[in-house]
């Protein structure tokens, strides 16, 4: 009896043995599975950096730009807008002379199509664009500008193709997602930063001194470095697809970046290698909501429409009669409560339509009519 319950004990320490054996086994085995899948999602164990920065390097620019201000009283001296991404980085002087800005772009065409930001290039008397490949700085034309969406495209003419960066879909990305940032930052050409997207569609508003407010309202919130001089850069996906337009910088905190989707870029390009030329509705006129100052001063029931702060020579705001402190408030009988709905009609007309404006001047309603015209290509 004594050995049958040995045998028996002996048993069935030799069946434990074997399943702790198979169980060790089986862990190690799901461990490395496990070990390769992250590795798979973990895109720096292949340096996968690097080789998109080797991939897209020559199809990123450096762009230079040249301004001639009589004094620093000049309206780009002061303007928020600049102080907001470049700082107080001019001198005080009431010499004339030329101010030098710097940005970044990337080419997105052989033949010499090049994205960047509006305000890289905005009242430049002089664009020139350092790319790999040629000793010289070569001179850019702007063939296209928007304030609103403070986006532009130049143009160089060079007797070889260029490499151009390919477009992704920015309507895919996710919080999340890995981002690479190439530009020159500072000055610095070809500056790499990586991170990831933080948000989706933030808003931001940044005021200029002639009162108008460039508002972004779908921007790309990523925690890569952004720098002066990033601006107009592009922003990439992990496949080293362009997802977004490097923009801006929180002033407010340290890690925060903004890129425009390259959706908003896409319908712009494709017209221009089309046609040569983007044709957007237009009416001339430089504006800005109604606050509670304005609406006092000119004795307003409420703070709906907007406050002509100007209108551009020969536009169809200009021949329409539409002055400086008139106040917009119906196109067509459809009321305008601010800015943004000023902005989407006009934008929604055809070039050529004939539009009924009803405005307040001088404390009495009048009605004007206007013909939308085309949008110059440098606005």
């Amino acid at each position: 009896m004594k050995k049958l319950r040995k045998q028996i004990t002996k048993n069935q320490f030799t069946f434990l043995l074997i399943l702790l054996m198979v169980i060790s086994v089986f862990s190690v085995s799901n461990s490395k599975i496990q070990a390769q899948e992250t590795s798979q999602q973990i895109p720096t164990d292949k340096n996968i950096f690097a080789d998109i920065a080797a991939e897209t390097n020559d199809g990123v620019v450096k762009i230079t730009t040249e301004v001639k201000i009589k004094s620093s009283s000049n309206q780009f001296y002061n303007d928020p807008f600049y102080r907001y991404f470049f700082g107080n980085q001019l001198p005080e002087s009431d010499e004339p002379r030329t101010r030098e800005g710097y940005g970044s772009g990337f080419i997105v065409s052989k033949d010499g199509y090049i994205v960047t930001n509006q305000h890289v290039v905005n009242a430049a008397d002089n664009v020139e664009v350092t790319i790999n490949g040629f000793e010289e700085p070569v001179p850019a034309e702007i063939v296209w500008s928007d304030f609103n969406l403070d986006l532009a495209v130049l143009k160089v003419d060079v007797d070889k193709d260029l490499t151009a960066l390919e477009l992704g879909n920015s309507d895919n990305l996710r919080p999340g997602d890995w981002a690479v940032a190439i530009g020159n930052p500072f000055g610095f050409e070809h500056t790499v930063t990586a991170g990831v997207i933080s948000a989706l569609g933030r808003p931001i508003r940044v005021p200029t001194n002639t009162g108008q407010v460039r508002k972004y309202t779908n921007l790309i919130q990523l925690d890569a470095a952004i720098n002066p001089g990033n601006s107009g850069g592009p922003l990439l996906n992990i496949d080293g697809k362009v997802i977004g337009i490097n923009t801006a910088v929180s002033s407010q905190g340290q890690g925060i970046g903004f890129a425009i989707p390259v959706n908003e870029i896409k319908g712009i390009i494709n017209e221009l290698k089309r046609t040569g030329e983007v044709t957007r509705p237009w009416l001339g006129v430089s504006f800005r909501g109604i606050n509670e100052d304005i609406q006092e001063y000119f004795k307003l029931e409420n703070d709906n429409g907007v406050l002509i702060m100007g209108t551009a020579d020969d536009s169809p705001a200009a021949k329409a009669g539409l002055q400086k402190y008139d106040i917009i408030k119906e196109i067509d009988q459809q009321a305008i409560k601010g800015t943004d709905d000023l902005v989407e009609i006009i934008n929604n007309k055809e070039i050529g339509e004939k539009v009924m404006i009803r405005v307040i001047r001088n404390g009495q309603s009048e009605v004007v009519f206007a013909k939308i015209g085309k949008r110059p290509d440098r606005m």
